[in-house]
């Protein structure tokens, strides 16, 4: 996102930014390496998930910088479904080729409270007012200092694996929000 922001718009990122970045990005791998920092013979054990999930943070980091280019008389909401269309209409067909692909893939969905519950969870807040605040965030602190905040994700994913899921909490659990929360903190600051 840095580079992105700094080649292609032409702006300033401090050394605060970049070291803000080393420092969380650091976090996030030693995260993701469960502390084996050294081991890095786990990143060998890289699956397809992991490459459509780097894929997705690159796609991320356009679609965050190149923001500030829509149109200001288009709404928020407005944005985020046309968003969801172009995205709806990308996937689907992804998502089929995957279900007649793999004979083996039976999707079900049983109308439970619980499962409904969850589709609009997942709707509302994962997807509708996910984007629309983070394009407001995006807007009101710029891409540079915003982009930042995804470092969170697998942060908060790891919170919520120890909360809802009874995983152990462990010393890198620690020190990895340490370095996420650091290197936030230093993007994040105006000069």
């Amino acid at each position: 996102m840095l580079f992105l922001n700094r080649f292609v718009f032409k702006d300033f990122i401090s050394r605060l930014n970049i070291v803000g970045v080393i420092l969380s990005s650091f976090g996030v791998l030693y995260l993701v390496l469960n502390g084996k920092i050294t081991e890095l013979s786990q990143l060998s054990k890289i699956n397809t998930g992991d490459i459509w999930a780097m894929a997705s943070a690159i796609s991320w980091a356009f679609y965050c910088s190149f923001l500030r280019i829509k149109n200001k008389l288009i709404s928020g909401n407005s944005f985020v479904m046309i968003s969801a269309v172009i995205a709806a209409i990308i996937l689907v067909p992804i998502a089929g080729y995957e279900v007649i692909s793999k004979s083996s893939t039976v999707l079900t969905f049983l109308p439970t409270l619980g499962n409904i519950m969850g589709i609009l969870f997942l709707v509302i807040f994962s997807s509708w007012l996910s984007y629309l605040f983070w394009s407001k965030g995006i807007a009101a602190i710029g891409a540079t200092r915003g982009e930042i905040f995804t470092h969170l994700v697998p942060l908060s994913a790891a919170i919520f694996s120890i909360l809802f899921l009874n995983q152990q909490m462990h010393s890198y659990h620690y020190i990895s929000a340490i370095f996420i929360v650091l290197g936030i903190i230093l993007c994040s600051r105006k000069n």
